[in-house]
């Protein structure tokens, strides 16, 4: 059943969706080649805890961090741990906030100085797919032509778009309907009605779409061993079209202190 939000409930929703942002700002500031992902899992945990929120992810069906880390071909919740980040490496964070009973849920592929050109335009191609997927988020149409601009937008490029994961609802759970593909057909899939809040999150590969999990039941990663880049808002539907209640801008700023991250 889809979850329709008061206005008053959107705004404490925003609070813990910028807070998602707040806490990726500061992992990025220790991004660097050498670091390994537990120490970074380490950091946002503490830095959620002193805002006062609850790291979302930690326990959620037994996840055993607070971050989801995933590293080139990774391409979605890589478990923090030993591997060390380098050199010309894309890594995805996705982080989730429980602040005051509302769930923020935001995700940013980030870059680290050598990165391939090839590479860059993933990111780059990625980031503006799920711009353009917002665009579509209007009372009256449907998530199915949210889906196809994604998916028709990335395929352009050649990109392989995945389908065993997709974006979803969210407010009080981390997880609401309706399900949000990052693929599909224009005109199919539940209504936009003004109220629903949803995660919007395009994963998309530069090879083939096929993905694997790995024995630990979680990590993602491409078949073919490609780069995946995953970039996720958390958007109102409002009558004045779509409010992005999460924010890159701190992050980006933050990515331009930090000599070995490259700006997507």
């Amino acid at each position: 059943m889809i979850q329709i939000k008061s206005k008053e409930d959107i705004e404490q929703q925003r609070v813990s969706a910028l807070k998602v942002g707040d806490t990726l700002a500061e992992v990025s500031k220790y991004i660097k080649p050498g670091v390994t992902t537990a120490y970074l899992d380490k950091i946002a945990e503490q830095y959620i805890l002193d805002m006062g929120g609850i790291p979302t992810f930690k326990g959620y069906c037994g996840y055993p961090a607070s971050l989801c880390i995933s590293i080139n071909e990774v391409v979605v919740h890589g478990i923090p741990g030993k591997r060390e980040i380098k050199e010309g490496d894309i890594v995805s964070i996705d982080c989730g906030v429980t602040y005051n009973g509302w769930v923020g849920d935001s995700a940013y592929t980030f870059a680290l100085k050598g990165v391939s050109e090839e590479v860059s335009q993933l990111l780059k191609v990625t980031k503006q797919s799920l711009y353009r997927g917002i665009d579509k988020c209007k009372v009256g149409q449907r998530v199915g032509d949210l889906s196809n601009c994604i998916q028709t937008y990335c395929e352009e490029f050649g990109y392989g778009v995945v389908r065993e994961l997709c974006g979803h609802g969210v407010g009080r759970q981390m997880h609401e309907d309706p399900s949000v593909p990052n693929y599909g057909k224009k005109g199919t899939g539940p209504k936009f009605r003004e109220g629903m809040v949803i995660a919007i999150e395009p994963m998309i590969t530069l090879g083939n779409k096929e993905v694997l999990f790995e024995a630990d039941r979680w990590t993602c990663r491409t078949v073919d061993y490609s780069p995946a880049a995953h970039f996720e808002h958390d958007v109102a539907i409002t009558a004045d079209g779509p409010d992005i209640l999460s924010s890159f801008d701190v992050i980006e700023q933050t990515i331009k202190t930090n000599i070995n991250l490259e700006q997507i």
